[in-house]
């Protein structure tokens, strides 16, 4: 019985054992590509910049409250339009209801305090001059005045606070537009700071782009640019109205805003190219150019094969920008010197292993 186990155990073993990883074994067997290579470079440019970033709204918020409470109505959806001013959701306001009815309370018991308080005042002021009251009983007097209606003007101070807070328990629209978004529903809880609504306006436009620091220096406020919405494929003219002074919080690259008019179909968020013009006696180098035909597609995205130290293929998604003569920019994802796939022998994957049977210059006929 005990010879049996062993007669099976053993071929188990050793299947297993001759298996290994189903990937490994693929690249194993899968012989290196032949590939031609070239290498991504910029050219002067003494005119424009080419850019990318996408469309904002001029005035945007995202309206919070500073309070707590349960929501209680939602008047609005995405994509309503609202005026300055049109109620966009209300908060439970039992808490500030008690809270008003304690400080009327409060203010009639002042009130009522302070007016008897200036009655004794005036009838010991009469008295004194009388000589019928002490000079301290006079003070004593004029003090208890002075506490009263102390206490009468911070009654009023609260109920000031106390009707303010409504304001945050009807939340309104601060200016004309169109909603963009809501995060809560009736029945959730509403926490101070938390965004509720976002409004955005719809007079008024902007394309945000983001700009590398080597270029950043030569674009200047007013600057005229030519914007284009890559899903409609219009261009819109615009002019540069703000340039960013740091690139701390925006991972290297320097944030530029261009006014832009209103023009029908544009939404926020659209994707968009931008030509800024540039006035300077020194060439501006552009982004990296790279051969067109080295770029795959894979539904709305577009990719190029880099190579690796070690001569791999190696994916990247990247943003292009403008075509010229037959090469075409990126403006991320690629940076200038590095090599990349321009045409391959065989299948490409992410990851595969390469032999380099060419290297060419695709863009020596660009620079001038």
């Amino acid at each position: 019985m005990k010879k049996f186990k062993y007669l099976i155990l053993i071929p188990a073993i050793g299947i297993l054992a001759s298996c290994g990883s189903p990937d490994e074994a693929t690249v194993r067997e899968i012989d290196p590509v032949k590939v031609q290579i070239a290498t991504a470079k910029a050219v002067k440019d003494s005119r424009v910049i080419t850019v990318s970033g996408k469309i904002e709204a001029g005035n945007s918020a995202n309206i919070s409250t500073r309070m707590m409470g349960n929501v209680t109505g939602v008047m609005v959806s995405p994509g309503d339009k609202v005026n300055q001013g049109d109620l966009l959701l209300t908060i439970s306001s039992a808490d500030l209801l008690a809270k008003k009815a304690q400080v009327n309370s409060s203010i009639i018991q002042a009130k009522s305090a302070y007016e008897n308080a200036e009655k004794d005042y005036n009838r010991f002021k009469i008295l004194h001059e009388k000589g019928s009251a002490s000079e301290k009983e006079f003070e004593n007097m004029g003090t208890r005045l002075d506490m009263a209606k102390a206490g009468l003007e911070a009654a009023r101070q609260m109920q000031k606070e106390v009707e303010a807070q409504f304001a945050y328990s009807n939340i309104r629209a601060p200016f004309k537009g169109v909603v963009a978004n809501t995060f809560v529903k009736a029945g959730d809880i509403a926490n101070p700071g938390m965004p509720l609504v976002t409004v955005e306006g719809t007079s008024k436009y902007e394309a945000t782009v983001m700009v590398p620091e080597s270029q950043i220096a030569h674009i200047q406020v007013g600057a005229p640019a030519q914007v284009l919405i890559k899903s409609s494929n219009r261009t819109i003219a615009g002019k540069v109205k703000e340039v960013s002074p740091s690139a701390k919080n925006t991972g290297g690259q320097f944030l530029v805003k261009i006014d832009l008019p209103e023009t029908q179909g544009m939404l926020p968020g659209m994707f968009v190219n931008a030509d800024i013009e540039v006035e300077t006696a020194d060439a501006v180098s552009t982004s990296p150019l790279v051969d067109k035909g080295a770029l795959i597609r894979n539904g709305q995205l577009t990719g190029i094969y880099a190579l690796s130290s070690d001569n791999k293929a190696i994916l990247r998604w990247v943003l292009t920008g403008k075509e010229r003569e037959g090469n075409i920019e990126v403006l991320s994802g690629i940076s200038e010197g590095e090599k990349y796939i321009v045409k391959p022998e065989g299948k490409l994957f992410n990851g595969a292993q390469v032999v380099i049977n060419q290297q060419r210059d695709r863009i020596s006929k660009t620079e001038k």
